[in-house]
């Protein structure tokens, strides 16, 4: 019979990866040149605001703020154990500061409370620029010998802290994993093979990051690092394969044959960690969809680094591999078998009273949409600042409110009903800014009021109410006469300012009044509180920036707007965007714990073509999230709405693998003996891999938990890594209890998937056989065959097989 001689696909691919391994090589450091070159081209976004849904509100108003206003940095700046005399002198020597546009003190709480002086100092440009990074430098040095104490944004890159925190999280992780994967190696050459393997997925990642378009800083900061948890166990399983394979084959041959049975092993593998972040990709808030692309590529990446560079790193190395041989590290856990047997009546039931516990318990998980009030194992001076501020002053919350501009009149109305509110401490905007006794910049004058008011002749005021008119369309004032001819203070002040800045008008107010002064620190308001389209105020309020009565505030202030304006305004702050978060999470939890569970059952489903295991399976992790999640609410402890949707689908999508490879051992043992001594041999077998595995997630995710400051990033590290610690335990100690239990049940629910079976195939004599072979050679055989039989056989080959008979032919 004719046919491929290679023996199927898999092994024709695996033969054609191991022969041109030194072209591929070769191309391999081609393409890791060209990533690190690409790294530089890829766009992080720090603000994780514009990920939110573009129907939301803050999304809305954030987008609006940026397009229309000036943004300029501020501080808040508390000085502990000072008299208020002495604070009175600070608060002049922080408004002479060059880049200091306005510093707010007086007497009261909530400015002067225990001897602690609260400073809120506005600067005249943003977080980065030279002058605002010079005034906080002098704030520092003066203040040096004071409690000093600086809530700002001035000089902090969260992203650039991010990545440094990640460059030392990384290397005490790579110290970890090497010595994880010591004890778990049979060579100790097979480490740095795994890790130039990784090594090269997550440089090709980051460097095709930039094909993605801009990517948040949390998949920039912790992609790498969370892919070398996820996927570097694909290395593991090659290797061990390859390891195997070499007790009686070349090196060659061993790498060929590893890879031809790790393909669909490994490939099963990554389905299921790719399902459970392909459900991140259906969320509302776009830091799912981004973080889902991130990762579900480095795993592509992960699998295309183990399938064609790895194999011909092992024959590579081979030699290297044979000199570093070593005795098995790992102790024997026969015991972790005897004791599943032995407790199988004992420990589901329990666990299952565990889960539904578990379940409720987790239902009241403490959850938080804004990260400034989490506090973190590493915390930053800044955040330290913000919590010793908040606690001797209380809150102090910012709301923005975005209203069409021009309508003066609606805007002081808006302003008046909302100071009167109990919760509103102050509002700032031009028609709550008095600009002398008795005027607000937005009342409108009459040329003899304003006339008074500054000190200017009369005839003059006159003139410039006439170009004033003339310039804006307006002559009808000039001919019914200027006497009521009213203009709004403000926008006279800006026209006057456009005047002399255009040299047309010089004006003397006799020394009264620093006019050029005034009329820059009026430009200067007008660049954060208007613009063409819309009119700025700032509300200060005493209610956290989260809660039942802080939405009910943020609705009651749109129903005070509504009355004065129709549809287009907007609330922006932390509030605003802790309320649209908390209203997608409760859509993107029910479509993250269902989509992943589905992905995840299907994978499972029909990789062992049982109904009953893959349900179990689920019960086992899923129990696990529950119990994981319970941990913040036992403690009071406020997690992270984001923390929680993140680690809930890479839970199940990751660490469901461990209980696959106990119950892929199992099924293929308990073939061919009873499922109690099948189940004592699935652990030991299993053992390392879900050791090795699992301790590096746990490690990682815990490294990144303690290491980091940045709140999101670190309560998403602590559950990842404390939720791969509980899924590992459940799965060596609860699981193997689970299958000896319900074997009969899984038995009962298998099913087979209808497959085109070959043909058998009859011949006699002495024959060459190259292929699976399936029947009856004086006695059943069914395995992967290459060698020559002598006698007559009666078998199934597989359709890539093929048989050559000396002497007879064959019969079909």
């Amino acid at each position: 019979m004719n046919g491929k001689k290679n023996g199927g696909l898999t092994k024709a691919f695996a033969t054609l990866v191991v022969d041109k391994r030194n072209l591929i090589i070769v191309l391999y450091v081609f393409a890791l040149i060209f990533s690190v070159i690409a790294m530089g081209w890829v766009e992080v976004e720090s603000d994780v605001t514009q990920y939110l849904d573009e129907g939301t509100e803050t999304r809305q108003g954030i987008d609006a703020m940026n397009a229309n206003f000036v943004m300029n940095s501020t501080a808040r700046v508390m000085v502990c154990n000072v008299t208020f005399e002495r604070a009175e002198e600070i608060a002049a020597f922080l408004s002479s500061l060059d880049g200091v546009q306005q510093v707010t003190f007086d007497k009261s709480v909530k400015h002067y409370k225990d001897a602690a002086a609260l400073f809120d100092v506005a600067f005249l440009e943003g977080n980065h620029a030279e002058s605002s990074l010079n005034a906080i430098a002098r704030i520092e040095e003066e203040l040096a010998d004071y409690d000093l104490y600086i809530d700002t944004q001035i000089g902090y890159d969260d992203n650039a802290m991010l990545r440094e925190e990640m460059s030392v999280i990384a290397v005490i992780a790579g110290v970890i994993i090497i010595i994880v994967m010591s004890l778990t190696s049979r060579a100790y050459a097979e480490v740095p093979i795994m890790l130039v393997t990784f090594g090269a997925a997550a440089l090709m990642n980051m460097g095709t990051n930039f094909l993605l378009g801009k990517i948040s800083f949390i998949s920039d900061s912790v992609g790498a690092l969370l892919q070398l948890a996820l996927a570097i166990d694909y290395a593991v399983i090659l290797c061990h394969r390859y390891m195997d394979a070499r007790e009686t084959l070349n090196d060659r041959d061993a790498a060929i044959l590893a890879l031809t049975k790790a393909i669909p092993e490994i490939s099963a593998s990554s389905l299921t960690t790719i399902g459970g972040l392909l459900a991140l990709a259906f969320m509302q808030f776009g830091v799912g969809k981004d973080l889902a692309s991130v990762l579900i590529k480095a795993i592509l990446l992960s699998l295309l680094s183990v399938f064609t560079l790895m194999p011909g790193l092992l024959v590579t190395f081979s030699f290297a591999i044979d000199r570093t041989m070593h005795k098995k590290l790992l102790p024997d856990v026969a015991w972790l078998g005897r004791f599943a047997v032995n407790s199988r009546r004992i420990i589901p039931p329990l666990f299952i009273a565990v889960v539904i516990v578990s379940f409720f318990v987790s239902g009241n998980c403490p959850f938080t949409f804004s990260i400034n009030d989490l506090k973190t194992a590493k915390m930053t001076e800044r955040q330290v600042a913000y919590f010793e501020i908040k606690e001797t002053f209380g809150n102090s919350n910012m709301i923005a409110l975005l209203v069409p501009a021009g309508n003066y009149e609606a805007e002081a109305l808006v302003a008046d009903e909302l100071s009167g509110l109990p919760a509103v401490e102050s509002v700032t905007g031009l028609s709550a800014i008095e600009a002398m006794e008795g005027y607000t910049l937005t009342d409108a004058l009459t040329p003899r009021d304003f006339s008074e008011m500054v000190g200017l002749d009369y005839e003059v005021v006159q003139m410039l109410y006439s170009v004033y008119a003339v310039e804006h369309d307006q002559l009808g004032a000039i001919i019914s006469g200027l006497e009521d001819f009213r203009i709004p203070m403000f926008d006279l002040f800006m026209f006057l300012k456009d005047m002399m800045d255009d040299q047309n008008i010089a004006l003397d107010m006799g020394g009264e009044m620093d006019v050029a002064g005034m009329l820059d620190q009026l430009a200067a308001a007008k660049e954060q509180l208007q613009s063409e389209h819309y009119s700025r105020m700032v509300m200060y309020v005493n209610l956290p920036e989260e809660g039942e009565e802080t939405y009910a505030f943020l609705s009651q202030v749109r129903d005070i707007v509504g009355q004065y304006y129709e549809g287009d305004y907007y609330l922006v702050g932390n509030s605003t965007n802790s309320r649209d978060l908390r209203d997608a999470f409760v859509t993107d939890n029910l479509m993250i714990a269902l989509l992943s569970a589905l992905f995840v059952v299907l994978v499972v489903l029909f990789t062992f073509q049982s109904v009953g295991l893959p349900l179990l399976l689920i019960l086992v992790i899923q129990g696990a999230i529950w119990i994981n999640f319970s941990i913040p609410t036992i403690t009071g402890q406020p997690l992270f709405f984001l923390g929680y949707l993140i680690v809930s689908a890479v839970q199940m999508g990751a660490n469901i693998d461990y209980a696959i490879v106990i119950s892929s051992h199992y099924q293929e043992l308990k073939a061919h003996m009873h499922h109690k001594e099948a189940i004592v041999h699935a652990l030991n077998n299993s053992f390392a891999t879900v050791l090795t595995s699992g301790t590096m997630l746990s490690s990682a995710g815990l490294l990144i938990g303690f290491l980091s400051a940045q709140p999101s990033v670190s309560t998403m590290g602590i559950c990842l890594g404390r939720g791969t610690f509980i899924s590992m335990i459940l799965v060596l100690f609860v699981l193997p209890a689970f299958l000896v239990l319900g074997d009969s049940i899984i038995d009962r629910t298998s099913f087979r998937l209808k497959v085109i079976e070959p043909r058998a195939k009859q011949a006699n004599g002495t024959m060459r056989v190259q292929g699976h072979l399936r029947g009856y050679i004086s006695g059943m055989v069914d395995a992967d065959f290459d060698g020559v039989l002598h006698g007559q056989l009666n078998a199934s080959v597989s359709t890539d097989g093929q048989i050559t008979v000396e002497g007879e032919a064959e019969n079909e």
